[in-house]
């Protein structure tokens, strides 16, 4: 039952955080001199049977601050424009094979996803209430999500 009801909390958070990146139009991701925190999938594994790789991002500060601890006690939180991650980070770390943790906990608990289906969902997002973003790489919104329809079809 326990992981039942963690699934709902987890799905709960990356919900809030795709309304609040959108609302802020901002992401916030640990850094630190080393680049940005990276931690591995709990239920991803490449074709070798080893965890994927993932970079972890938040909505708020406070909650990539809450998971500023142990391994990433050096990291501080960092914001990225939301047009900036969607064209750069997301489009990047697809091309790497990386996958994207959203609104994680202290204990490491958080959403797993394929970043070219977050794009999805943040243009879902961004349509539904109306929001436009200017982007360098795509016309409009539509036009990623065209583009990100494309190479998921």
């Amino acid at each position: 039952m326990k992981m039942i009801q963690d699934s709902i909390v987890v799905r709960q958070r990356h919900e809030r955080f795709i309304k609040k990146i959108c609302e802020m139009e901002t992401v916030i991701g640990l850094e630190s001199e080393d680049g940005f925190a990276t931690s591995s999938s709990n239920n991803y594994e490449d074709e070798n049977k080893n965890p994927i790789s993932m970079i972890c991002f938040w909505s708020e500060k406070a909650l990539a601050r809450a998971c500023s601890k142990d391994g990433w006690k050096n990291y501080t939180p960092t914001e990225i424009p939301l047009s900036e991650f969607l064209e750069n980070w997301c489009v990047g770390m697809d091309n790497d094979g990386l996958l994207l943790g959203t609104n994680f906990d202290q204990n490491m608990f958080g959403h797993e996803i394929e970043p070219l289906d977050l794009i999805l969902e943040i243009t879902a997002e961004l349509k539904s209430s109306g929001k436009k973003l200017e982007l360098q790489k795509f016309e409009n919104i539509e036009d990623l999500e065209k583009q990100v329809k494309a190479i998921l079809e």
